[in-house]
This record gives C-alpha cells, structure tokens and sequence, in this order.
C-alpha cells in the first residue's frame, strides 16, 4: 500500500476503538432517553461515567479524544444550518435587544461570579455562557477553544450536567408560571426561548402552551432560542482570541508540545457562518437541513459521551459547591432580566 494512503487507515485503526466506545454509549443514552424520556445528553454523560476506568487504556484514549474535540466542533459547525437571517429579523428589535441584553449580562455575571468566588475566569466564561446561550452545546463550544486542562474538562462536564438539570426543571416549571402571571401565548415563548438553556426544552415548553393549533408559544418561543444560538459563535470567537494568547504561551512553554499552532479564528466557527449564510440563502432544502440538525445532536451526545469517559466522579466532587451556585444564580438572573423587560416592553404603546 502506498505511503500516503496508509496513513489515512492507521489513522483511523487508531481512533476505532474509542470511536466504538462513545458511540456505544451514545446509541444506549438515545435508546434510553426515546423509551423512557429524559434528557438524552445527561443519560449519555453518565453512561460515560460509568466507563471513566476504560480511559486509561491507550488504545481506547486517541478515540475519546477525538471525539471530545473534533467530532464536538462539528457538531457546533452543523447547528448553522438550522438559523436563518431572517428568523432573527422576524423577532423584532424590541425582543432581539432583550435576547441580547440577557446574554450578555448572564455571561457578565458568570465573570464577576468568577472573580467574587475566586473561582478562575475560565469557570465563569463556561458557566456564563452555558447559562445565558444553550446549554451543554454553548458549554462544549465555550471550552473547546479555552486552556485544556483537567481543571476546565471537570468544570466543563458539571457545567453541562447542571444546565441540563436546570433547563428539564425548568421546561416543567415555566408554562405554569406563565399561566399564572397571565402571559399571552406569544409572551409565554419568548419567555420561554430567552430564559430555559436547550434547545429541545424550549420547544417542549413553547408546546406546553400549545392548545387547539395555537403554535404562537412553540414558534416565538424557538425564534427567540435560535436567536440566541446564533450568539453562540461571536461569543466564541471572542472566548478564543481573548484567551488565544495565553493558549500560544502555553504551548510555548511545553517542549512537547507537537500542537500545531493555534488559529486566529477556529475553523468550525468558519463553518458555522458558511452553513447559516447557506440556509439564509435557501440553497439548502428541508431534505438535507433536517438531518444535518439531527447529525449535529447526535455528534454533540457523542462528545459529551467522550467527556464523560474521560472523567471521574472524584474529579467532578473535588469542584465543591461553588459551580451549583454559579449556575443557579446564573439562571435566576436571566429569568428575572426576561420578566423584567416583557412587564416593560408590555407598558409600552
């Protein structure tokens, strides 16, 4: 066999074994998920758990690495096509700006959370946007282009059990606080699609409120959390060139390093805005978006299956309380900055 061509199937003999794990456990946490209900990226964290002593394996770790890095940058990339620009007009200026100011304030206040609780910067840019974008998915993207150490892996996957927890409880909670504060059904999902952290729960909530063909909660309440998605690459882009430098430095200051050097603008933030500019454009057909959007979900349960393998729950214990609090508060704080500027723009003529 030719040179160059055996590099290609070394390449994936090596990654098979690790491949097969997390996909593996990603097949048993959709199947539990699909018979029995539950969040599907929690089941898979877990089930990764479970198999945290196969990490130490060498010829299972290039696999689970692989997929905790590369397979989640493409499923980041792939949520692009699911945004168009003209759902983001259709909100309105009004609704964009709170979105927006949401956000950005939530990650705001994961920092000052950070510096108060003397936690490092990383845990409130994770925590921050993981709360005030989408969840597990802006929780991976955030600590895909930060330092990688174990210090952030571990923030990082209780980051994602904690806004998965939240968002379930509060897909339950928020249509019956909406009933109570007599919310309209448009009101009720932009509520919803600017507050809960997933994207799956957003919907579920918005269809909650969904009665008799009515879909004006189910729809607002998607728009709006694609809206904030779409947010998801300039905040990563700007986590990755704020920390880039240190990232350089660090690799530097490794000998073995073997890294190549890191980029100004990660590629899958490059695919990110190609595949939304590509479904703006309508060149993309429901045929292939749809299924796109499904790969995306199913290489994000992949790479949270990876996280999980690779880490302990005496990792994730060593965090202490601290992580719980910043999460909680973080939730909290993007609920009432959503209240508070419906009951506003509600006064306005």
């Amino acid at each position: 066999m030719i040179p160059f061509a055996r590099q290609p199937l070394q390449r994936a003999r090596a990654l098979a074994p690790g491949l097969l794990l997390c996909g593996v456990v990603a097949l048993a946490a959709t199947f539990v998920a699909e018979h029995y209900g539950g969040p599907q990226l929690l089941y898979a964290l877990l089930i990764g758990l479970a198999f945290h002593f196969l990490s130490r394996d060498p010829t299972i770790r290039p696999g689970i690495d692989f997929c905790g890095r590369t397979l989640l940058r493409a499923g980041v990339a792939l949520l692009g096509l699911r945004i168009t620009v003209a759902q983001v007009t259709a909100l309105g200026w009004a609704t964009g700006v709170l979105a927006l100011l949401g956000v950005a304030s939530t990650i705001g206040l994961g920092l000052l959370l950070a510096r108060t609780l003397r936690r490092p910067t990383a845990e409130g840019l994770v925590s921050g946007c993981a709360v005030g974008i989408c969840g597990a998915s802006a929780a991976l993207a955030v600590s895909s282009v930060l330092p990688q150490t174990k210090e952030n892996e571990r923030f990082t996957l209780l980051a994602v059990v904690g806004v998965t927890l939240l968002s379930t409880l509060a897909m339950v909670v928020y249509p019956l606080v909406a009933r109570l504060a007599g919310m309209s059904p448009a009101q009720a999902g932009v509520f919803f699609g600017a507050t809960i952290h997933d994207v799956a729960q957003v919907v579920a909530a918005g269809m909650m409120l969904s009665e008799a063909g009515n879909t004006a909660a189910a729809d607002s309440a998607t728009v709006v959390k694609l809206f904030r998605v779409m947010l998801l690459m300039p905040v990563v882009l700007l986590v990755a060139l704020a920390t880039r430098p240190a990232s350089v430095a660090a690799d530097a200051d490794d000998d073995a390093a073997a890294e190549p050097a890191v980029p100004l603008v990660p590629g899958f933030l490059l695919a990110f805005v190609v595949f939304m500019l590509l479904a703006t454009s309508g060149l993309v057909p429901p045929a292939v978006s749809g299924p796109a959007s499904q790969a995306s979900r199913g290489l994000l349960v992949v790479a949270i299956a990876a996280s999980g393998v690779k880490t302990s729950f005496e990792d994730l214990f060593k965090l202490g309380w601290t992580p719980v609090l910043m999460l909680l508060a973080e939730t909290v704080w993007i609920a009432g900055v959503a209240a508070l500027g419906l009951a506003l723009l509600a006064r306005v003529p």
